[in-house]
């Protein structure tokens, strides 16, 4: 296949952990060498509305629902996926050629099972191009975690002959990509550390009727509750070795409940819940660094210098960016927030879509633990 025939304009579609919404990217992507090209032409996010929310929470959460329930979620999802990439396509003024939707993950157990919400043939019927989804099963059945399925595009745009690069995403769930300098894909290190986003916002919701902390404000107001931070970084996934994925299995409505109640055992109040969440994604994310990331890149680039870059809604939390800046700059590490923080796991998505369409693989085995390569997703012609 020739390299113009592989430059295409692709939607990535993609709603995280959070379930607050959906991101779309418009993104042209062409072959290069040694690794594809990218342009973002134009990304806008959307916020799913509140009873649809609900309702996947609901499923998220383990609560009891109908087989009929789920399965009529699962249309409407699509009937929503089509609106969004809709208006997306009128605003940018982008013909595309390709849809890769990730789909709403309701359920991921790392290695055993893992289901995303989004029936892709409502999509294709409406837009009238082909639609490539349902990433994830490829890798798990292959023996891999399924997760995280962003390191590839941190490898295509970041990769350096002479700097350390370490790619930090700030989602519902944080996770971090290690990128020695003058890598091989073989040479990466990525995985999910932990929260982000997803138990600062629990508390939020819970106590302020809020949907997140906005910059940041409560959490900077709070005193953080140091022993509630020593007790849960103590838990077993904190020191599991990579390959490792979490979600909302480990950190969802149960971990948050519980957290705020160790939080009043402490003698905290609401403010100092929010403060003590915001603490305790940075100090795991610091945490994994340290224990997983440094060893990796200064065994594989010693002599190069490294700096973190940060994506994600996590990087408009002023509170939590302050804390992991000064806890990277104690390890002699820069934080930088990269362009269009908020687009990357949607652009990371047209990416994987443009190689499944291409019959390339889209997984990183080092970062997920699967028996090899995999083209990954199925596609609704």
């Amino acid at each position: 296949m020739e390299a113009a025939a592989k430059t295409m304009t692709v939607a990535g579609v993609m709603s995280g952990t959070s379930a607050d919404g959906v991101d779309v990217a418009i993104v042209r992507i062409a072959a290069g060498d040694p690794t594809p090209k990218l342009k973002l032409l134009g990304h806008i996010g959307f916020a799913y509305p509140r009873a649809l929310r609900a309702d996947l929470m609901r499923v998220m959460e383990g609560s009891p629902i109908s087989a009929g329930e789920i399965s009529r979620l699962n249309w409407k999802l699509g009937s929503v996926y089509a609106d969004c990439i809709e208006k997306a396509v009128s605003q940018f003024g982008s013909k595309i050629g390709l849809v890769a939707m990730h789909g709403q993950t309701v359920y991921h157990e790392a290695g055993v099972a893992t289901w995303q919400l989004g029936e892709a043939a409502v999509v294709r019927e409406r837009l009238g191009i082909p639609v490539v989804s349902d990433f994830r099963p490829a890798d798990m059945a292959a023996r891999g975690q399924a997760a995280p399925l962003v390191p590839m595009l941190d490898f295509c745009q970041y990769r350096s002959r002479t700097r350390n690069r370490v790619l930090l995403n700030l989602g519902g769930i944080a996770n971090l990509t290690a990128i020695p300098a003058n890598a091989k894909l073989d040479d990466l290190l990525a995985f999910d550390t932990g929260p982000a986003n997803m138990v600062i916002d629990a508390v939020m919701q819970a106590s302020f009727r809020k949907l997140f902390d906005r910059n940041g404000k409560v959490g900077a107001r709070g005193r953080i509750l140091s022993s509630v931070i020593a007790e849960i970084i103590k838990m077993p996934y904190f020191a599991t070795v990579p390959p490792k994925s979490c979600g909302r299995e480990q950190f969802g409505a149960a971990f948050a409940s519980a957290f705020m109640d160790r939080c009043v055992a402490a003698g905290g109040n609401e403010q100092d819940a929010v403060a003590t969440a915001t603490e305790l994604t940075a100090a795991t994310i610091l945490d994994a660094y340290g224990r997983f990331c440094w060893p990796h890149l200064g065994q594989r680039a010693p002599l190069a210098k490294t700096e973190v870059i940060a994506a994600g809604g996590g990087v408009h939390n002023a509170t939590l960016v302050e804390r992991l800046r000064e806890g990277f700059a104690a390890l002699g590490v820069k934080l930088a927030i990269a362009p269009d923080a908020e687009a990357k796991e949607a652009v990371a998505f047209a990416l994987l879509g443009w190689l499944t369409w291409h019959g390339l693989p889209g997984n990183v085995p080092a970062a997920t633990g699967a028996h090899g390569p995999r083209v990954l997703g199925k596609i609704s012609r």
